[in-house]
C-alpha cells in the first residue's frame, strides 16, 4: 500500500539517517516506529499528574509520622 505523508524537514532528514544507517529502505523503519505503537483499540495509561501531600482533618498525619520514623517506605 503507498502512502503519502507530509513530515517537517528535520523529521524526514532523521528517518532517511536511520534508513541509511541501518542500509534499509525508508519504510522499514517508519513500519518499525508503528509496530511499536500500543494497538489501536487498547486504552491509554491515565498517569497522575500530581500528589498532594498535607494535614489531614481525621488526624491521621501523626501516625504517617510515626510510620516515617520507624523505617517504613525505605528499601
Amino acid at each position: 500500500m503507498s502512502v503519502t505523508l507530509d513530515l517537517p524537514d528535520h523529521v524526514l532528514r532523521r528517518l532517511a539517517a536511520e534508513a541509511d544507517r541501518r542500509g534499509v529502505p525508508l519504510a522499514a523503519v517508519v513500519t518499525e516506529l508503528v509496530e511499536h505503537l500500543p494497538p489501536a483499540d487498547e486504552q491509554p495509561v491515565r498517569r497522575l499528574a500530581f500528589i498532594g501531600v498535607g494535614a489531614s482533618a481525621g488526624g491521621i498525619t501523626h501516625r504517617i509520622d510515626e510510620l516515617l520514623d520507624e523505617g517504613s517506605g525505605r528499601d
